[in-house]
């Protein structure tokens, strides 16, 4: 989902929640003191997620594993010689705006030339999208069915005006949850732990808010565990990657940490980045020619999102105000996401492609999964991706930019 979608309720509610945080009207466990969030696990699933600046050893030792494991599955096929290329595909958060990204599976399917994805990551909306764009073509009925055809009754139900006061929302997910059960049933998740022996890897971030930290979930290896509770682990992760602050309730997930029992709470993961593939500070090359690695790499990166926010006459009022501050914020944030992903990937010699909502796109769009406004931006995504999607090579405004500040070191 997307934080901005919600930016109209936001400001009278929050304030309304501040206080009811105060007087303690839903109890939890302790969070994680703080220190201790490097070493908060979750019991029975050790090492699932990274938390940053934390973990980054654990994921560099899980992709180096993951290399082995695809090394291993393509000589058990017959495979000789170097590493196949790797194709990498990110996909952002946008709410009812997945649409976009759905669409653009489906026609890249239709195309002939969508590849099997490396590693496939997810946020927010795009982290309910990712575990079928992971598995493959066989998928897009689903996900088109999802987001052409869902509307916000099968998404959350709004609570009493008294929510504010007495809840941790101002919404009900629970149609949310049915959704995710019954799309990613016991078959989807030994589908994709069928996908973790080959070497691949899916992962979904959200945000720790008590920490204050983004946290990316390795769910290849929570469906690969065999844990009785993988599938409910799975599922809270994606709800809580959709969880949308004080629109939706937050997911709490209980942990321990040098023996102790904690609670964390987590939300959309757009609160902490729009969209992602790894960390600036894990250089992917660096690491690969460390394990005498060689091969081509590609990233995908679907933003959904336009490139500008759309202009709006701002009323003298406080929620409207709020409103396009909120919005204006995570427009910004995502373009930022773009900026490092682009120079990280051309720091460690990946392919970049992106693709964004055209400028041009301008459906009506009466509320928050409007149908008629999804369908209109899938079959738009679709029939440019049949063809062969026309990738960005850089971010839209990224060359004006460095001709300004090329002009500005010569003068």
């Amino acid at each position: 989902m997307s934080i901005g979608s919600v930016a109209r309720h936001t400001l009278a509610s929050a304030s309304l929640l501040a206080r009811r945080a105060v007087r303690g009207a839903r109890t939890r466990l302790e969070a994680v003191p703080c220190g201790l969030q490097g070493r908060a696990e979750i019991p029975g699933f050790p090492d699932v997620r990274y938390r940053f600046p934390f973990g980054l050893e654990k994921l560099v030792r899980d992709a180096a594993e993951s290399i082995q494991r695809e090394q291993a599955h393509l000589s058990a096929s017959g495979h000789v010689g170097p590493l196949p290329p790797a194709a990498f595909l990110a996909i952002s958060g946008g709410g009812d705006k997945g649409a976009f990204a759905t669409g653009l599976l489906a026609g890249w399917t239709e195309s002939g030339t969508r590849p099997q994805f490396k590693v496939v990551t997810g946020v927010s909306t795009g982290a309910l999208i990712a575990p079928l764009a992971f598995l493959g073509a066989a998928h897009d009925h689903t996900l088109r069915s999802i987001y052409t055809g869902v509307g916000m009754r099968d998404i959350a139900m709004p609570r009493a005006p008294v929510a504010a006061l007495t809840e941790d929302a101002l919404s009900d997910n629970e149609p949310l949850w049915r959704l995710v059960r019954r799309q990613i049933d016991r078959a989807v998740l030994d589908a994709i732990a069928a996908e973790d022996e080959k070497g691949r890897m899916l992962l979904a971030g959200t945000t720790d808010l008590d920490a204050g930290q983004g946290v990316i979930w390795n769910l290849t290896k929570i469906a690969a565990s065999g844990h009785p509770q993988a599938q409910q682990l799975f599922h809270s992760v994606l709800i809580a990657s959709s969880a949308i602050p004080v629109a939706f309730p937050p997911v709490l997930i209980d942990v321990e940490a040098d023996g102790r029992r904690y609670q964390e709470m987590h939300v959309d993961g757009g609160a902490a980045v729009q969209v992602f593939l790894y960390p600036p500070s894990l250089s992917v090359a660096e690491e690969a020619r460390a394990r005498g690695i060689e091969r081509q790499r590609t990233l995908y990166v679907i933003r959904n999102s336009q490139p500008d926010a759309e202009p709006l006459r701002v009323e003298p009022r406080v929620m409207s105000i709020a409103s396009r501050a909120i919005t204006s914020l995570i427009q910004t944030q995502g373009r930022g996401d773009l900026y490092r992903m682009y120079f990280v990937a051309q720091r460690d010699g990946v392919d970049f492609n992106l693709a964004v909502i055209p400028e041009s796109f301008n459906a009506p769009h009466a509320e928050d999964f409007d149908t008629a406004y999804m369908r209109q931006l899938y079959e738009l995504a679709r029939s440019l991706a049949a063809p062969g999607y026309p990738w960005e090579k850089e971010p839209s405004d990224y060359r004006v930019l460095a001709e300004r500040a090329s002009t500005r070191s010569l003068s």
